[in-house]
């Protein structure tokens, strides 16, 4: 008996391999689909920081009473995002850069992908409520109005078309036939320019921002709107993609959150601190003997009050030692001299031995020399407003905390005038504590320049630089990656080092903490690629 081997046709199936370049053409895109890419975890923790960083910049904007995409706002916001360290994001922002064909570079192709895969993952810790959405939208449409201001007329005609929207400029001869509206309805173009302009026919409802702020011209239920102002009508349809999108993700987030490698990055997303790290102090030690001094130079009104309390009641709560603490830590009080400064208050009221058994400890570990062995970071703003203190407790945000009358009889005893007073609590009442908090800085300064301050730690170091203490580090120290957990902050015991060591050394010690932290927040499930199809949708 024979038996013959059947061959069976091969499917032989090609895998379509699409590049960068295709996936990401423009520098302005409409988020319709999730992202498809396998990314690592520490990328997606990266990318969702990063992204945060930049709406933060533009949230900032906003505040300080800043005119979307007016000149001011634009030098502002370049300057932040320059000094945030997201440049690659500010060519985005800038003209001459809205397609593919236009810029070929592989750093700006490699911006794109993380614009749109950041976007996506911030999806996923917004939608958890109407607040986190609404924060969300606005920040995004903010940028995305930022973004298409950029492009030229060209490259406006090319994102219309790649997004399938039917409109088409206005011909010489249409155009030759409303010009006068034209030139009636553009506000701040000269004849000339807005003969060179490109305009579009839509429906008036699509641009109903437009018409209000009479800003373009209509004839027969029809808007004539100029390639700056069509942001409007693509404007539209980007928010309801982002809202739509939202809801999808909330829809998914409990399997999400069944992932323990991204839930709790997620949850703690937009409390986290993405500044400057504090958790050793590179400048010189502060003696505990200038602690007084300090208080009233160049510490915020949160430790300040903290410092008070202390001297006053020798004795202060669990949240106002772990916030004043850490706090001393940061300005560059050693561990010696931290542990003589709580003895000395505390042993006012208690002997010797209790501080030893009740308190010695919690000093060592917030230095990272017991326990754990974790050096934690000292508190941020975000987290400090975040703190609910009971009646008794020091800590907290006094701008938040504080009732108004007790907020200005103290502002009051710290020299500030009836004025100067009412300029700091215009920002309390509107809830804004942090620019309070800049507002006294400056008043209590005699500064022109008004800081950014997210960090009582930040705080200080600009107060310290300001009357000549200390010296900004302009190079050197490398950018410290925030990590996502609000409260506990892991790093490698760097207390070893202090000012005089080089910048190498300095260096090598971020490199060596890098890899530790890697170590110990990542498990050996973490190394495993997300596929961001699986979370997304």
């Amino acid at each position: 008996m024979e038996f013959h081997l059947k061959k069976r046709a091969r499917n032989d199936v090609k895998v379509e391999v699409v590049s960068l370049e295709s996936k990401y053409p423009h520098n302005v895109m409409m988020y319709y689909y999730p992202p498809t890419d396998d990314i690592h975890i520490e990328e997606f923790e990266e990318l969702a920081l990063e992204r945060l960083r930049l709406l933060r910049v533009l949230d900032r904007a906003g505040t300080k009473g800043l005119r979307l995409l007016s000149e001011d706002w634009k030098e502002y916001v370049s300057s932040e995002l320059t000094r945030e360290g997201l440049r690659s994001y500010l060519r985005l922002c800038s003209p001459g850069g809205g397609s593919a064909q236009g810029s070929k570079h592989e750093s700006e192709i490699q911006t794109r992908r993380r614009d749109y895969l950041s976007h996506f993952i911030l999806r996923l810790a917004y939608c958890r409520s109407e607040d986190l959405s609404r924060w969300f939208v606005a920040r995004e449409m903010e940028l995305f109005r930022y973004k298409f201001a950029a492009l030229s007329s060209a490259e406006v005609k090319q994102f219309l078309e790649a997004n399938d929207f039917s409109f088409q400029p206005l011909t010489e001869s249409e155009k030759d036939e409303v010009k006068d509206g034209l030139y009636e309805s553009t506000a701040g173009q000269s004849v000339s320019k807005i003969e060179l302009l490109d305009f579009y026919k839509v429906p008036f409802t699509q641009v109903l921002d437009l018409v209000r702020g009479r800003r373009c011209y209509l004839k027969d239920g029809f808007a004539y709107v100029n390639t700056h102002d069509l942001v409007s009508v693509v404007g539209t349809k980007q928010q309801d993609i982002m809202e739509l999108g939202l809801l999808a993700s909330k829809g998914l987030i409990e399997e999400v959150e069944g992932d323990e490698r991204i839930s709790r990055m997620l949850k703690a997303l937009h409390n986290s601190y993405t500044g400057k790290d504090y958790t050793v102090c590179r400048d010189a030690a502060v003696a505990i003997e200038s602690l007084n001094q300090l208080s009233k130079t160049s510490m915020p009104l949160c430790m300040r009050m903290c410092h008070e309390h202390i001297r006053a009641q020798h004795h202060v709560k669990h949240g106002g030692r772990m916030q004043y603490g850490l706090f001393l830590k940061g300005i560059g009080v050693t561990l010696e001299d931290s542990i003589r400064f709580w003895r000395e208050e505390f042993t006012k009221k208690m002997d010797a031995d209790k501080f030893t058994r009740s308190y010695e400890y919690n000093i060592h570990h917030n230095y990272g020399k017991k326990g754990s062995m974790v050096n934690y970071s000292p508190y941020s703003c975000a987290k400090i407003i975040k703190e609910m203190a009971a009646p008794g407790d020091c800590h907290g945000c006094p701008y938040k905390s504080e009732d108004q009358a007790s907020l200005k009889t103290k502002l009051a005893s710290y020299g500030l005038s009836t004025s100067h007073i009412e300029e700091v609590m215009f920002f309390v009442s509107r809830g804004h504590y942090q620019i309070a908090c800049g507002k006294y800085f400056m008043l209590t300064h005699n500064s022109n320049v008004e800081p950014t301050i997210n960090h009582p730690n930040t705080y200080f170091e600009e107060s310290q630089i300001l009357m000549g203490n200390r010296q900004k580090r302009t190079t050197g120290a490398m950018p410290q990656k925030a990590k996502l957990r609000p409260d506990i902050k892991g790093h490698a015991d760097r207390s070893m080092l202090n000012g005089d060591d080089d910048d190498e050394l300095w260096k090598i010690a971020e490199t060596q903490e890098r890899a530790y932290q890697s170590q110990k927040d990542i498990s050996e499930a973490f190394n495993d690629d997300l596929d961001l199809t699986e979370i997304t949708y």
